[in-house]
């Protein structure tokens, strides 16, 4: 249900900000609305506390925002408080950010590998991604996983491109216990 909320209204949300060629604007405002919604505890348990009805969330959410954030934003935000989403607030946000991201072809990638690369192998990686993907840029994300003994594990979005050594040693012994002698 979450995924279907947060496709909803954020391909609304994206259909504004491109008829209203305010992509940009719309994107600051979500990614900054988006951290506070995930991060702010005091402001989730609000949101999610039953006994405050919906139009005391959406006048304090008015007044929080209104002369930070434009009024299309917080329009959205009142409608998801009304139909009962706030929840879906955070979620709604990174689906948009991801389809601006897309509409500029910025990729992110998640590289993990089993040491930590040097600047120069990181430039590398980022290169090959560039030649060997339709994005124009990336944002890199790098993590260090021992276990993995060697190679890298790339995820862009939903693809995986698992190179590690970890993982073809499991291949091998796989194959190697299914031969019949």
């Amino acid at each position: 249900m979450a995924k279907l909320v947060s496709k909803t209204y954020g391909d609304a949300l994206f259909s504004v900000a491109m008829e209203e060629n305010r992509v940009d604007a719309f994107a600051e405002e979500a990614k900054g609305l988006s951290v506070i919604f995930s991060e702010n505890q005091e402001l989730r348990k609000l949101m999610d506390n039953p006994k405050i009805i919906k139009e005391d969330k959406i006048k304090l959410i008015e007044e929080t925002f209104t002369s930070h954030v434009s009024k299309e934003v917080i329009g959205l935000i009142a409608l998801l408080i009304s139909k009962g989403h706030s929840k879906d607030i955070p979620a709604v946000f990174d689906y948009f950010i991801a389809l601006v991201k897309e509409e500029k072809k910025i990729g992110t990638a998640f590289v993990t590998t089993a040491v930590a690369l040097s600047d120069a192998q990181k430039s590398a990686v980022e290169k090959r991604l560039l030649e060997t993907t339709r994005y124009e840029s990336f944002e890199m994300n790098y993590s260090v996983d021992e276990s993995l003994i060697g190679g890298m594990v790339i995820r862009i979005g939903d693809r995986v491109v698992d190179s590690s050594i970890k993982t073809k040693l499991y291949e091998l012994s796989k194959q190697l216990r299914s031969i019949q002698i």
